[in-house]
């Protein structure tokens, strides 16, 4: 990566000389790739050096969290979960990301980047969360996934925070923050920064910029041409790369770990920020309806690039899989979902549950709501208080 925050091998304009091609919309951006948007090795650019079966394990992660996000959307649709945020057309810098990252590396995701959580293996004890259940943000903290975030940008400092600790303490480990564009906009996100720029904390910022924050559109996000460039007011590096790009995501990921655990050429460990160009193809939750902002057709094109087409693409190409490979991890992937499902509708519900985790030592308010709902409980039974299915 460069000053400007471009790859040495493929910003869009060097990957593809002369494309005329209207269906990429990221044709004339200046972002690092190592795909090009048929899944094809661009010219110039230099493939992660990575074993066939972890090329194959990239593309299993990816159909692992494409059908994921799809049941987990029936899901809620059928009332089984809470409000979900698809991440449909944005799994290749989440899983690209994670693979990039060392098992001890400290994740702290928005809400969006599910991909982690299946890179990690933790899909089972993570979408017990989204079934109202404490135990999946628990269950995933111990597998260094920090549970999601609902209040925008609100977990960066406190990613930062651990990232000076384990500098401080001299563990060879880094805190990785996920957040969207329009965390940006808030002042936790300059903070973070800042404190990450002073102390030298390694810690990467992962800006995933899908051009909308709901219904606000990157124009009115910032008038700053880039994320990425945002990082030079704090003193280190920002680089944009294709997030719709697995490979692309990987090598960017990964030489910015280096950089942040002083790996890279000697020199000192700093911060980068890493902005993700994609697109998500659909709602941001599943309570919104993403037709009343924007143009169902302005999403085509972004389509051309799934990633998953892509890196099914690549394998083919490559000769790494053929279709009774691709036919297999389709199913495993259904396999694997399928057995999360029934492992997180397995775990009965505590009424008391809510009420054990918002403060040490609860205040007379809610111990006299916890005691008025269970005296409930018992007189009229646990039957009364259930969905009639």
């Amino acid at each position: 990566m460069d000053e400007n925050g471009t790859g040495a091998n493929a910003p869009a304009e060097a990957a593809a000389p002369g494309r005329e091609d209207a269906t990429d919309p990221l044709a004339d951006a200046d972002v690092f790739r190592v795909l090009g948007p048929d899944g094809s090795p661009l010219p110039d650019a230099t493939l992660p050096d990575l074993s066939d079966e972890r090329f194959r394990e990239i593309y299993r992660d990816l159909v692992t969290t494409r059908r994921f996000d799809e049941r987990a959307v029936s899901l809620q649709r059928q009332g089984r979960i809470g409000t979900y945020a698809p991440c449909a057309g944005q799994e290749g810098s989440a899983v690209g990301s994670t693979h990039a990252l060392a098992d001890r590396d400290l994740i702290s995701y928005q809400y969006r980047e599910h991909g982690a959580v299946v890179v990690r293996d933790l899909l089972s004890e993570y979408l017990p969360y989204w079934m109202g259940h404490e135990s999946g943000t628990e269950a995933i903290a111990e597998g260094n996934v920090f549970p999601l975030n609902i209040g925008i940008a609100a977990h960066l400092p406190h990613a930062v925070g651990a990232a000076w600790a384990f500098d401080y303490r001299d563990e060879d480990r880094i805190s990785v923050a996920h957040f969207g564009d329009g965390a940006t906009s808030e002042g936790d996100f300059h903070e973070a920064m800042n404190f990450a720029g002073v102390f030298d904390a390694p810690t990467l910022f992962c800006c995933h910029n899908n051009g909308w924050a709901i219904s606000i559109p990157e124009s009115r996000q910032t008038a700053s041409d880039t994320f990425a460039q945002k990082a030079a007011a704090y003193g280190f590096e920002g680089v944009r790369v294709d997030g719709m790009d697995p490979l692309a995501s990987y090598a960017v990921t990964r030489e910015a770990a280096e950089r942040a655990r002083g790996e890279s050429d000697g020199d000192d460990p700093r911060p980068v920020l890493i902005e993700f160009v994609e697109y998500r193809f659909g709602a941001h939750t599943t309570a919104d309806d993403p037709t009343a902002y924007r143009d169902p057709d302005d999403v085509e094109p972004w389509r051309a690039l799934d990633p998953l087409d892509r890196m099914e693409a690549f394998l083919r190409e490559t000769g790494r899989i053929d279709d009774a490979g691709v036919e297999a991890i389709h199913e495993e992937a259904d396999e694997v979902v399928a057995d999360a499902i029934d492992f997180a509708e397995s775990i009965e519900a505590d009424p008391s549950d809510m009420f054990d985790h918002a403060y040490a030592e609860l205040p007379p308010e809610l111990r006299r709501q916890r005691e008025e709902l269970l005296a409930a409980v018992d007189e009229h039974g646990e039957a009364s208080f259930l969905r009639e299915e």
